[in-house]
């Protein structure tokens, strides 16, 4: 069965920590191929400080080209309502049953899972890449993974990239500060030429 990374997301916007991550998990667990999945309407976020599913894509499509074992799926940003991931699985199941699915997210999200949509079953539908920061203290997620009986199939992976944060980027560009060397030159661009985050 090929393994196949999903990277789940806001992406609002892109940066390299988000890139960085899919290309180490790429690297360390033997992915075949990284599908960036931008969210279409994330439940658990505000969608006010929300730019359009559109632009989020573009910025994706930008920010992944030339490199060939990464893709961009539209598959939530067309989907009506709310985006949950295991709709995402089942859907992706559904096409591609052959699929080995490794689901790629931040460590943070890990102990945020048992308020998803299904935890459970979208734990045996798939393998978790838990992506953390240099020092992060893990010991509480391994607390949460076995008393969920989650572990078996989360693995973790440090990516010193993380502390750059979409937030931050948002922030920055707001203030009218540079947002250089955070993010690719062409998400940087797309940004500005279209006056995204700027209120």
């Amino acid at each position: 069965m090929p393994k196949i990374g999903i990277m789940g997301g806001t992406f609002n916007p892109i940066h390299y920590g988000h890139l960085v991550t899919a290309e180490e998990a790429y690297n360390q667990f033997a992915l075949e191929k990284v599908v960036f999945m931008p969210s279409g309407a994330p439940p658990h976020k505000e969608e006010r400080k929300i730019v359009s599913p559109e632009d989020r894509y573009l910025m994706t499509v930008i920010a992944i080209a030339g490199n060939a074992h990464f893709a961009v799926s539209r598959l939530e940003i067309e989907r009506t309502g709310p985006s949950y991931a295991i709709d995402t699985v089942k859907e992706l199941r559904q096409v591609h049953a052959d699929w080995d699915i490794f689901f790629i997210t931040g460590a943070d999200a890990i102990l945020e899972i048992l308020t998803w949509k299904d935890p459970h079953q979208i734990i045996e539908c798939c393998s978790f890449i838990a992506a953390t920061r240099p020092g992060y203290d893990l010991e509480k997620f391994r607390e949460v993974l076995h008393r969920e009986k989650l572990g078996p199939r989360v693995h973790f992976m440090e990516i010193p990239a993380l502390a750059i944060s979409s937030t931050y980027i948002r922030e920055r560009v707001k203030q009218g500060k540079s947002i250089k060397y955070l993010l690719p030159d062409g998400v940087a661009d797309y940004i500005y030429e279209y006056g995204l985050y700027r209120d």
